[in-house]
């Protein structure tokens, strides 16, 4: 039976390969997101019932099943409940789940031994770090933290993090009790104090990193138990999120050093002049025409779309149109919405098919052959500012050029600036047209105008 338990895990780490892999494509994705659960699975059963520690193995069995019921329990209805709009918020509070448990592993581990290795001290420090930073981006994503910074905070921040560093190295050479907890709120002082300057137009590099972190606290509670699923697992969840911090800040054209200290969409943002000017406000039965009688229609949807719950209904128009010949496609930019890929999984939500959504590249290509551009919450992806404003926080930006298109509608609640709190020069150029209103209502209207033309 003892021996069972290895090829549980190595079953478990297979799969989790095998199903990132699948995730890879959105037709293979949820099978993927199946395989790497079952694997999970076989995993926790397997150390359940089949790990052994001189003859005897686990206890405390209550306390392990109560656990796995009221997580279970809260993961399934927290998922099924959970609006799109929330998703990111959701991410960024199981993330912070996941390093908390790293951190208790290495508490657990300390208490122990007594030993404070340095694999121990590492998922201790990031563990903390990832639990309080994640816990902070929620509160900002949900709209209950704000940003928050004061003069010197970086540096102030740089000091803690050698201060932490310093106390792990003497600890780990003849540490106190005390010092290792001492360790541990301060690293949750530097998680705080570390994602609270951030803006929230770089919420998507910031929880792809916090994720990162998770999954090397989590690696280093496998090398603490010699425990390959938990190690491999670890290590794909930290180089995944890496490459995909990576990833964010190219599409950003942003160094990483520059997220974390440009405070881009929080303080910075501030810096950004207003560029004013007049701009013109368009009919539903106008745009509905314009819409009707195209050709090429590119759609951008935005994280507006996403409050508005107006997937569907954006789908519902492109099949209306659709119907009447004209060609719809989707322009995703890659760091639209509040988290990596929020937009690709709005729009799978309702059945949009994969093939219609183009890569930022791939759009800005067809932009000056497609007739019209529908707007949809978008805003700082979509900013000319980026290319055109040296003195805006967002020059530099690789952005989607819907400016080369015949004719741009942006459908927006008001006048407001977006997440960025940049205001958008798109607004104000000849070309293009503000169809104001929550999506939602403007998308079903825009619906009932084209089908009465006939």
């Amino acid at each position: 039976m003892t021996a069972l338990l290895p090829l549980c895990y190595i079953l478990g780490s297979i799969t989790f390969i095998v199903g990132l892999k699948m995730m890879s494509h959105p037709s293979s994705a949820r099978t993927g997101n199946a395989v790497a659960a079952a694997g999970m699975t076989v995993a926790i059963v397997g150390t359940l019932f089949l790990y052994r520690n001189g003859g005897h193995g686990l206890h405390n069995y209550g306390w392990i099943f109560s656990g796995l019921i009221l997580g279970g329990v809260f993961g399934v209805l927290a998922a099924r409940k959970v609006k799109m709009t929330a998703m990111p918020e959701m991410v960024s509070l199981f993330n912070g789940m996941g390093g908390a448990c790293a951190a208790l592993i290495s508490i657990a581990e300390y208490r122990h031994s007594g030993y404070a290795g340095p694999f121990t001290l590492a998922g201790l420090v990031i563990g903390s770090i990832s639990f309080a930073g994640s816990i902070v981006a929620w509160g900002k994503l949900s709209g209950k933290v704000k940003d928050f910074a004061f003069p010197g905070q970086h540096v102030f921040n740089i000091a803690i993090f050698l201060v932490l560093v310093g106390a792990a190295i003497y600890t780990g050479a003849a540490g106190t009790d005390w010092l290792f907890y001492a360790i541990a709120g301060l690293s949750l002082v530097y998680g705080v104090l570390f994602v609270l300057p951030i803006g929230g137009a770089d919420m998507p590099v910031v929880i792809s990193l916090l994720n990162s972190f998770t999954g090397v606290a989590a690696a280093c509670g496998g090398f603490l138990y010699h425990n390959p699923v938990m190690l491999t697992g670890g290590i794909l969840v930290g180089s995944a999120g890496t490459i995909l911090t990576i990833l964010m800040c190219k599409a950003m054209n942003r160094s990483l050093t520059n997220v974390l200290v440009g405070s881009f969409g929080g303080a910075a943002a501030g810096r950004a002049g207003a560029t004013g000017g007049a701009y013109k406000e368009m009919a539903q039965s106008d745009a509905a025409v314009v819409l009707a009688y195209a050709r090429e229609v590119m759609i951008v949807p935005g994280y507006g779309l996403a409050v508005a719950q107006a997937q569907h209904a954006c789908h519902e128009l492109e099949r209306v149109l659709g119907a009447r010949g004209v060609n719809v496609q989707y322009a995703i930019h890659p760091v639209a919405g509040r988290m990596p890929g929020h937009m690709n999984v709005l729009l799978a939500e309702a059945d949009v098919s994969y093939d219609r959504l183009l890569e930022m590249e791939s759009a800005n290509d067809l932009f000056a052959h497609t007739d019209v551009v529908l707007v949809l919450g978008a805003n700082d992806v979509v900013n000319p500012a980026a290319k055109t404003d040296p003195s805006s926080p967002i020059y530099g930006m690789p952005i989607l050029e819907v400016e080369k298109a015949k004719l741009v509608i942006v459908n927006k609640r008001s006048m407001k600036p977006g997440y960025a709190g940049i205001e958008n020069q798109l607004f104000f150029q000849p070309k293009t047209s503000m169809l104001f209103g929550d999506a939602k209502g403007v998308l079903q209207q825009l619906i009932g105008e084209i089908k009465a033309l006939g």
